[in-house]
């Protein structure tokens, strides 16, 4: 007969929602997070009560590792061995747990990252602290489940007779929920909780005067006591943490930086392999060798340095620039009462105490029954010693162990745990001296019943019991902090000249986004020639500058890059450079119009910017100062629909020059345009026709009166005199520049300053190629639209107009460096 198959016709969406909440729960509850009780992960509480169980513990032997894994994997855990092993080795290592919980002999691994030996080669057995955390369970002090096969039973959560969750603390990714909880000092935890128990209604600040901060195994030092407060006042916080260094003098009037302590989790080989680099790529000038001299005697990391090197620009460098400092994030999540949550210090701190007071009455429950059902017992026995002849004689008359009980029961009164005392009573034991010692025992019994009593029926007491033992844990196993704490944290400012070396260099950006920095020797070595570059790119920039420098890249939409000349990849002259995209983050929409090269950072010197919607706006150099360059930032504030025309650095006196699409220009001051932040819109321009926008923005000196060469989009050109327009002021329409004409009008397609000995390249839409000498260009008025370079019909429109500067000339809007030239692209 065939079996009926079965189909449950339910929406997809249902199925997997229960399904994967089923598995969620599972992982958050059974997997990732530690209990707020013990602090412990249940692989981790699994592998601690197998080996107490199977009596691996600090005063026997060492036992394979493979045996205790298998255990675990048999009886509790059925999941990979990996996952065991692994979790085994953690508890083992001593710069992960502040104490650690599993005594390990063989390589358990090391602070390098270098992985543990295998399982059948390392031996394992519980530490001392580890009886601590198992201390009294056979005394009903927990609840215990059914393992996965419901063969025998485990604990649901282990007594702990301190807090580990704080002093070894924790670190998980599950579902949703993620925790890091830092390791901390046993001693002020336990003064810490000592005082909650006292004072329940302490603040976390009160706290604080005992638990002064993490205490990571690693050692280290903590900067700033604000992030520490928010951390243990929420549950979630940052800190930083930095690793201990030490500069010294050795022979030869050289310096070196040692290291002795890392940040917590922070892998020493990759730490010594980044600092190498730095040293290989040049990013850092001073450091002559990076050398790993650890050994069995502690943490050495030296760093030598050149003679004259700044060791301590150095040191701020390496804080900044690798792992020898970092961010710690707390994020405190354990599970309480079956739920994660997020705890703060004070939660984390009740619950180990209402644990420990339901452990501790659990505790005297049970002993409080052991201790009377004793005493049932040697009162009846204390009975039995003063009748012993009638007892003797009723035993011998009876007929075995169990009409001897019943008789005994019937004649003497005594109970049935008291009768069986009595006939398993052994013959020596009815000496007067046992009579003595078993009424000592039942006065001790007596004693034992009354304070067991008292402490259940006054929590007072019940809590100094508590206390009692967790300070006799704290003077057992308490050790010196190792983690340094710092009340601020240092602002680390780096002196590029001391970690750069400052070298001339020849630096070019292209119009497609390609920047390199080439040696004075390979440039002079072509001659002047162009630099290597794509076939279809055009030079952007190009200037010599210093390597200590800095190139501020301004885009279309409002943006720019921070980009120190030190970071921009060292090429040779006729190879093409590497996109900025690689070394600093930009919208691939967008593209760099301009670039501005600074030697300092001043509030004498602006950046302005005009739009194509007729927008101005001055702002302070120092503005655009970056304490990180990672991704592009924002320059200005853009409306909706407009983009940047141009981008000039002005020094507060200049004069400004706006051209339009349709052939008005318009002359100012620049102390027209107000000062305003970065991140501004500026103010209004020029005032614009409808359907018109900025083409041009020239800038010029107070006392200069340049000659100003337009192009119109048909391939015409002309030069005008300066003196040919009037000075106005700003959010006007400016003068017509253009002869109206009704068939194929003239629009400009730019305006440039020209000097004696300049030459203009114009460029056509198909790819044709023009050159005009300034000299040779007759000066005209503003109503004519100029000679024709070529026949737009034939070569196409104009697209882009470029400026070469004479050979002798310098541009006065430059100040580290020479622009070779000013163009303008049509789009």
């Amino acid at each position: 007969m065939e079996q009926k198959e079965r189909y449950l016709d339910l929406p997809l969406e249902d199925v997997l929602g229960d399904r994967f909440g089923r598995y969620s729960k599972y992982i958050i509850q059974d997997r990732a997070l530690p209990d707020a009780r013990d602090g412990l992960k249940p692989v981790q509480r699994r592998i601690l009560y197998a080996m107490h169980m199977d009596n691996n513990t600090a005063d026997k032997p060492f036992r394979k590792s493979a045996k205790t894994v298998g255990n675990v994997i048999g009886n509790y855990h059925p999941h990979g061995d990996s996952s065991v092993y692994e979790a085994m080795i953690r508890q083992s290592q001593d710069w992960k747990m502040r104490h650690m919980l599993v005594e390990m002999h063989g390589n358990n691994g090391s602070v390098d990252g270098d992985p543990p030996a295998a399982m059948r080669y390392t031996e394992a057995r519980l530490s001392k602290l580890a009886a601590e955390m198992l201390k009294n369970i056979e005394k009903n002090t927990v609840d215990f489940m059914p393992n996965f096969d419901d063969s025998i039973e485990e604990p649901v959560v282990l007594p702990g007779s301190y807090p580990n969750l704080l002093v070894n603390g924790s670190t998980g990714i599950s579902s949703g929920y993620a925790t890091d909880i830092p390791p901390h000092n046993l001693n002020e935890v336990i003064d810490a909780a000592v005082y909650q128990m006292d004072h329940p209604d302490c603040s976390v600040q009160d706290l604080m005067s005992f638990m002064k901060g993490p205490d990571f195994p690693t050692g280290g030092i903590i900067q700033g006591i604000e992030g520490l407060q928010n951390a243990y006042e929420n549950g979630k916080g940052k800190i930083v943490l930095r690793g201990k260094a030490d500069i010294e003098t050795v022979r030869g009037g050289k310096e070196r930086i040692v290291i002795t302590e890392i940040p917590y989790d922070v892998n020493k080989a990759n730490l010594v392999k980044k600092m190498d680099e730095l040293r290989i790529d040049k990013k850092v000038d001073g450091i002559a060798e990076v050398r790993d001299d650890t050994d069995r005697t502690g943490m050495q990391i030296m760093i030598e340095l050149k003679k004259d090197a700044d060791a301590q620009g150095i040191l701020h460098y390496l804080y900044k620039n690798t792992d020898l400092q970092i961010t710690y994030h707390f994020n405190m999540v354990a599970i309480y009462n079956k739920t994660p949550k997020q705890l703060n210090l004070k939660q984390m701190i009740a619950s180990y105490i209402e644990h420990q007071k339901d452990v501790f009455t659990r505790r005297s429950h049970y002993d409080l029954t052991k201790a009377k059902d004793r005493a049932h017992i040697v009162e009846g026995l204390i009975k039995a010693i003063s009748v012993l002849d009638e007892v003797i004689q009723t035993i011998r008359s009876s007929e075995n162990k169990k009409d001897a009980k019943e008789r005994l029961k019937a004649q003497f009164q005594f109970s049935d745990q008291q009768a069986e005392a009595i006939v398993n009573l052994q013959l020596y034991r009815l000496t007067n001296t046992d009579v003595v010692s078993l009424e000592k025992e039942a006065s001790e019994l007596n004693q034992q019943i009354e304070a067991l009593e008292a402490v259940l029926a006054d929590e007072n007491l019940l809590l100094k019991e508590i206390k009692k033992e967790v300070k006799h844990v704290k003077k057992t196993y308490g050790e010196v902090r190792r983690t340094a704490i710092e009340e601020e944290v240092e602002d680390l400012k780096i002196n590029l000249e001391v970690v750069v070396p400052a070298e001339d260099v020849r630096v070019t950006v292209t119009e497609e986004g390609y920047v390199k920095r080439s040696s004075l020797r390979s440039y002079n070595a072509s001659n002047g020639g162009l630099p290597g570059m794509k076939e279809s790119d055009r030079l952007l920039f190009s200037g010599e500058m210093n390597t200590t420098d800095t190139l501020l890249l301004f885009t279309r939409k409002g943006n720019y890059l921070f980009t120190p000349v030190h970071v921009c990849p060292e090429i040779r002259w006729k190879d093409n450079g590497q996109h900025v995209g690689n070394l600093i983050s930009m919208d691939p929409e967008d593209r760099i119009i301009q670039a501005v090269p600074v030697r300092e950072f001043t509030s004498s010197d602006y950046i302005t910017f005009a739009t194509k919607n007729g927008m101005i706006k001055r702002t302070q150099l120092n503005d655009y100062y970056a304490q990180r360059y990672s991704k592009a930032l924002q320059a200005v504030k853009l409306k909706s629909g407009d983009e940047v025309t141009g981008v000039e650095k002005t020094s507060g006196d200049d004069n400004i020059f706006l051209a339009t699409r349709n052939g008005y220009g318009l002359w100012f001051d620049e102390e027209e345009v107000s000062v305003t932040g970065q991140r501004t819109t500026g103010v209004k321009a020029i005032n614009l026709k409808e359907e018109d926008c900025v083409q041009s923005f020239v800038v010029f000196a107070k006392d200069e009166y340049p000659a100003l060469f337009l192009v119109t989009q048909r391939g015409a050109y002309k030069k005008m005199p300066l003196k040919a327009f009037d000075k106005s002021s700003r959010a006007n329409r400016g003068l017509i520049m253009l002869k109206e004409l009704k068939k194929k009008p003239h629009k400009t397609a730019a305006v440039i300053k020209a000097h004696p000995g300049d030459r203009f390249m114009l460029y056509s839409s198909h790819g044709a190629e023009f050159e005009v000498q300034a000299d040779q260009v007759r000066t005209n008025d503003r109503y004519t639209n100029g000679s024709f370079m070529y026949d737009s019909d034939e070569h196409g429109e104009v697209v882009d107009v470029r400026r070469i500067a004479a050979d002798n000339h310098h541009d006065e809007k430059q100040t580290s460096s020479e622009q070779d030239s000013d163009h303008t692209t049509l789009f």
